[in-house]
């Protein structure tokens, strides 16, 4: 019961908190040239952290930070829930992200965007799209930003089977700039389609970058074994934490089938190991 009045309280304070401030920010962001604008969503971001940790008792820790290139790179996080989307603003110095082009049309919001000058696209058409990415994103690398893109597309609950798109291949193959994994358990404290919010420690890793000149079918591969690989090792983590948020059903298969490998391969320790 306090967990979902804690929630209530959150998500009250969330969007309030998201109004006031772009009402009250949005002189200051129009008249800023672009880059100093940062300083108002930054201040969001970490306004929402703080907010989180205080109503909601959730807090995060961050590793791998020295893992972040200078200048162009892209940036692919894990994507589980609205958490993700601004949880990283304070370590990613100038980031451009790619998003829906309905999100432009949003009053207040969308005009942040635009001043931003965030890539918008139209996920249902296809070739175009890839080809709008491209263009977008030529001005973003000669300026030295961090292209931000959500290699699965759309939020995925944590120990979904993961479901890369094409998408970030294509910016690999085409911008020819290193790809940085982040690896997280967000959403088993802020889960996606839920007003619920669950206190613990969200764990983050920002893992080493894969540097350009892979062919695709090995890039796609080492991302998704690296981002998987970590993602999996916080959600066991999570689950025996001393009070462990609740685990959807995709989480509980997917421990269960960590649990069976990691049996699996025991047995193969102990079948190899020399007899007495």
């Amino acid at each position: 019961m306090l967990i979902a009045i804690r929630s209530v309280l959150f998500n009250l304070a969330f969007y309030i908190s998201l109004i006031i401030q772009m009402i009250l920010f949005l002189p200051l962001t129009l008249l800023l040239p672009r880059k100093k604008a940062w300083i108002v969503p930054k201040f969001w971001a970490r306004s929402n952290l703080f907010l989180q940790k205080y109503i909601v008792g959730t807090d995060f820790v961050v590793e791998g930070t020295e893992n972040l290139p200078e200048g162009a790179y892209i940036c692919a996080p894990k994507h589980q829930s609205f958490w993700d989307v601004y949880a990283f603003l304070s370590y990613i110095p100038d980031p451009v992200y790619i998003l829906k082009r309905d999100l432009m049309r949003i009053p207040l919001f969308g005009w942040y965007l635009k001043k931003m000058k965030m890539i918008p696209v139209d996920r249902g058409t296809g070739i175009k799209a890839l080809h709008s990415i491209s263009g977008g994103t030529q001005e973003a690398i000669a300026d030295g930003r961090q292209i931000m893109i959500y290699p699965e597309g759309t939020r995925r609950a944590p120990g979904a089977p993961p479901a890369y798109k094409y998408g970030v291949v294509h910016l690999y193959m085409n911008l020819g700039l290193p790809v940085v994994p982040i690896a997280h358990n967000a959403g088993l404290y802020w889960p996606r389609r839920k007003f619920m919010r669950y206190p613990g420690t969200v764990r983050c890793r920002i893992l080493p970058p894969i540097e350009p000149g892979l062919d695709k079918d090995t890039f796609l591969k080492r991302l998704m074994e690296a981002t998987e690989t970590a993602c999996d090792e916080f959600l066991v983590q999570a689950s025996q934490d001393k009070n462990p948020p609740p685990m959807p059903a995709t989480a509980k298969t997917r421990l269960a089938e960590l649990k069976a490998q990691g049996a699996k391969a025991a047995d193969a320790v102990t079948d190899t190991a020399p007899k007495a």
